[in-house]
Order: C-alpha cells, then sequence, then structure tokens
C-alpha cells in the first residue's frame, strides 16, 4: 500500500470502498493490528496503537465481519458475554449487559438461550453487533457486516445500525464493496484505488456531486444525480407556499392563485392543518372550499422524506406535494422544478 493519510471524527461513520486490492480491509485490520502496520503511525485518541499490548487494544476495539463468527458451542447470551467475561465482570453485571444489548439490538429475550444455528442471518448479525458493544468500545470496525444477508434483511440491517448509531455514538469503521450501502450509511467515505490510493474522502453528498476525478465519477457510476435524490431530504430544499388557500378564503381565491401558478389543483388548508388537494373542476361558487371533493392523503410528504420519495409522488399524483410535519401542519409545497433546480445550484450547473 502506498502512504495513507486519514482522519476519523469521534462519533462518526466512516465508510472504506474501492475495487479489489485497494487495502480497504487490509487498513481496517491495522486499527486492532491483526495486521502489524511496517511503517507511519495509527492512533486513537492520540495514543499510538502500536505502543499499546494487543489484546489490551482489541478489548476496546469491537469487531464485526461478515460471517459473524459466532461460537457455535455457546449460547447467544454466552456469545455476547464473551468480552465482558474476559475482562473479570461480576456475574450480575454480565447479565444486566446481555439484557440491555439484547433489547439495543432488538433481539427477543427468547432467543438468548439458543445456539447460533437456531437463529436466521440478520439475528445472528444482531448477536455479532452485541458481542462487539459488550464492553463498550469507543471503536467498531465492519467488515462486510451485511454481505451474507439477503436484499431485504440487508435494508433492515442497515437501518437498524443508523438507529443504533444515533443511540450509541461510536466511531465506526466499515468496509463495503456496495457503494448504495455506503452512500447510506456514512457521514464520511473515503474511496481508495487499487494500492491504497486515496481518491476522494467526503460526506456522500459530496462525492456524487463534486467527484474528485474520473476514477471517482466512473465508481460512483452515470446515475449519481439520481443517487443524490435518496440522501436529500425535503427540508434541504427552499420550498414555498405554492397554490394553496385557506378554506376560508373561498373560491374566488382558489382560482385566483391556481391561474397565478398555472396549476389545475388548489390545495386547502383549515387552520393551517392539511385538508387536501380540490382540482379545478371540482370547484363550485357557493359551495365552500372543505366541501370540494379533496385528494387525501396524496400527494403529502414529511419534512423528513427524501427528495426521490417526493419526486416519485410528485409524478404519480400530477400535483406539487404538500410538506406536512408530524402534528398535520402545512409547511409549503415542493415541486419537481425545486427538487432539480436545488440539485443544479449545488453542482454548480
Amino acid at each position: 500500500m502506498t502512504s495513507l493519510n486519514l482522519n476519523i471524527e469521534e462519533g462518526s461513520i466512516v465508510v472504506l470502498i474501492g475495487p479489489s486490492g485497494c487495502g480497504k480491509t487490509t487498513t481496517l485490520r491495522m486499527i486492532n493490528r491483526l495486521i502489524e502496520p511496517t511503517s507511519g503511525r495509527i492512533e486513537i485518541n492520540g495514543k499510538d496503537v502500536t505502543q499499546r499490548p494487543v489484546a489490551e487494544l482489541r478489548r476496546e476495539i469491537g469487531y464485526v465481519i461478515q460471517q459473524v463468527g459466532l461460537f457455535p458451542h455457546q449460547t447467544i447470551a454466552g456469545n455476547i458475554a464473551t468480552v465482558p467475561k474476559m475482562l473479570g465482570w461480576g456475574k450480575q453485571r454480565v447479565s444486566d449487559r446481555i439484557d440491555e444489548l439484547a433489547d439495543l439490538v432488538g433481539l427477543e429475550p427468547s432467543l438468548l438461550d439458543r445456539y447460533p444455528d437456531e437463529l436466521s442471518g440478520g439475528q445472528q448479525q444482531r448477536v455479532g453487533v452485541a458481542r462487539a458493544l459488550a464492553a463498550d468500545p469507543p471503536v467498531l470496525l465492519m467488515d462486510e457486516p451485511f454481505g451474507a444477508v439477503d436484499p431485504i434483511v440487508r435494508t433492515r440491517l442497515q437501518d437498524e445500525l443508523l438507529e443504533l448509531q444515533a443511540r450509541v455514538g461510536k466511531t465506526i469503521v466499515l468496509v463495503t464493496h456496495d457503494i448504495d450501502e455506503a452512500l447510506k450509511v456514512a457521514d464520511r467515505i473515503a474511496l481508495l484505488n487499487v494500492g491504497g490510493i486515496l481518491e476522494q474522502y467526503s460526506p456522500a453528498d459530496e462525492l456524487l456531486a463534486e467527484p474528485a476525478n474520473q476514477f471517482v465519477e466512473e465508481f460512483v457510476g452515470e446515475d449519481r444525480s439520481v443517487k443524490r435524490l435518496q440522501l436529500r431530504t425535503v427540508a434541504d430544499i427552499p420550498f414555498h407556499r405554492g397554490p394553496v388557500v385557506a378554506a376560508t378564503d373561498g373560491v374566488a381565491a382558489a382560482r385566483s392563485i391556481m391561474r397565478e401558478y398555472s396549476s389545475e389543483w388548489v390545495g386547502v388548508t383549515s387552520e393551517n392543518v392539511f385538508l387536501g388537494w380540490v382540482h379545478v373542476e371540482d370547484l363550485q361558487d357557493g359551495v365552500p372550499l372543505e366541501s370540494a371533493p379533496r385528494s387525501v392523503p396524496a400527494a403529502q410528504v414529511q419534512p423528513g422524506s427524501t427528495l426521490r420519495n417526493a419526486m416519485q409522488i410528485i409524478m404519480t399524483s400530477h400535483t406539487s406535494a404538500a410538506v406536512i410535519d408530524n402534528e398535520g401542519l402545512f409547511g409549503g409545497v415542493v415541486t419537481l422544478e425545486l427538487i432539480r433546480a436545488s440539485l443544479e445550484a449545488e453542482t454548480g450547473s
């Protein structure tokens, strides 16, 4: 490998990705000295890992691999308790920690007395994560952790990893060959080339919007603009009020704002609660707006909805999408044009 300089922020998820032979797994294993570095320095909290006893170092670094590596002759509880027992924890403390971690990673208590071969692949992977977290290490290394499960379980485990990280805030270094997985879970992505060359180290959205060179462009794919839609949310773009009126404004105001926005649909609110979309043909003089036929809940998104989800809803409904918060309050509308303009503005195109 060539010289590699990488600073990983505490409490973040960094993904190492690249083609075969780029050194991503080698880099991961040097952190906990499964592979001894021949030169340079690897520091955790300012301390050189090569200056510490290996056993002590590894007890402070959780490690999760693709095939999980559970001990088949031990129960699930026994597997999770491996490191705490090595550290000499008392029986009650170990038991409490097992229960705490089972709840944390979503394992049913009834599974704790079973053996690994009695669990599904997804359940085994959760046990692997629980075991890695057992002694509350500050650093968690994950080498292709979800590569051995089917796509549906893989997606669910990725979601669970993000939920888990929101609660425990570990420093996680994860190796994957899947660019979509990297884009989904990483705070920063280190894209390596053959020989350990670091081509780009940046947040996922920056990797897609501003690839550093041709290698990065080709690796992330020609559909990188589409991939960005999955990373960004409705709250990231400057949505506006759009063709929406209060029910008390009346039919004339509704027709006026529809002409202003060249829209066949008008949104109706009552005390800032969104009631739905009304088509121009359903507006009748003398009939209150709230009594007109409405399209509900079609064409609604939340601030946390991805732009990809918003785009799909807009294209399916043929209207703008109303932005509605968890309390049902209206915040504005988002359109295909707003989504496109937001992405173009950030790429400078």
